[in-house]
């Protein structure tokens, strides 16, 4: 018994800071559940019903984006969803009343190639938005915005800035601390972990930097 905690505690001991918070905290998870329902009820539900706040101007085809607002609003209120799973043991093991599959192990990369993606794209997205707005609202470049019939540039950078931009942000880091927790509940070795994270953080670097040149010279 002593040896069997002495080598836990070894093991834990090796953990940097970063790797025992994900590894024992789940608030991120149910925090990004929640950030990700609020924005789908306050913001794309309700511009879906034909909401105006943060919409400074008229589109082309109004329908169009409420439609396009209601799917983006059920797409991120799943998703949020979707990370529960990630800390709750049906999330490792198939629940045994699934016919035939029942108490099956699910590999990691199952959930965590869709997470981590979805993850990339929120940082990325995010911060290459919060870059091109400061650098449009310094008036360095310019950014052509198309399906508008009429549009206040300045107010929509503004609310991409202060809003719409670091909730991608916010709600990326969540979704990436919940996949960095269910990663290590997982089993997998502090090594592969380690290495990974070095892999996947380079990616969303170079994803972001593509993003923001992408802003720059096609949408300027």
């Amino acid at each position: 018994m002593n040896e069997k905690t002495n080598n836990v505690k070894a093991q834990t001991e090796r953990l940097n800071a970063f790797e025992r918070m994900t590894k024992n905290a789940v608030w991120p998870t149910y925090l990004g559940c929640i950030w990700a329902v609020m924005y789908a009820v306050f913001v794309r539900f309700y511009q879906a019903a034909g909401g105006t706040i943060g919409i400074p101007g008229q589109f082309e085809d109004p329908k169009a984006v409420y439609m396009g607002s209601y799917f983006a609003g059920v797409l991120i209120m799943t998703c949020g969803f979707i990370l529960i799973a990630l800390v709750k043991p049906w999330g490792r093991v198939v629940p045994a009343w699934v016919p035939l599959i029942g108490g099956t192990n699910i590999h990691p990369l199952i959930l965590l190639i869709p997470t981590l993606t979805c993850t990339a794209y929120l940082i990325a997205h995010g911060i290459s938005g919060i870059i091109t707005k400061i650098l449009l609202l310094a008036d360095v470049i310019t950014i052509h915005f198309t399906g508008w019939i009429s549009l206040d540039v300045q107010s929509l950078a503004l609310w991409s800035l202060l809003f719409y931009e670091p909730w991608f942000v916010i709600m990326g880091i969540l979704s990436g601390l919940t996949a960095s927790h269910y990663a290590q509940a997982s089993g997998i070795s502090l090594f592969a972990f380690r290495r990974s994270m070095v892999i996947y953080l380079i990616s969303v670097f170079l994803l972001t930097v593509f993003c923001v040149f992408y802003i720059i010279f096609k949408l300027s």
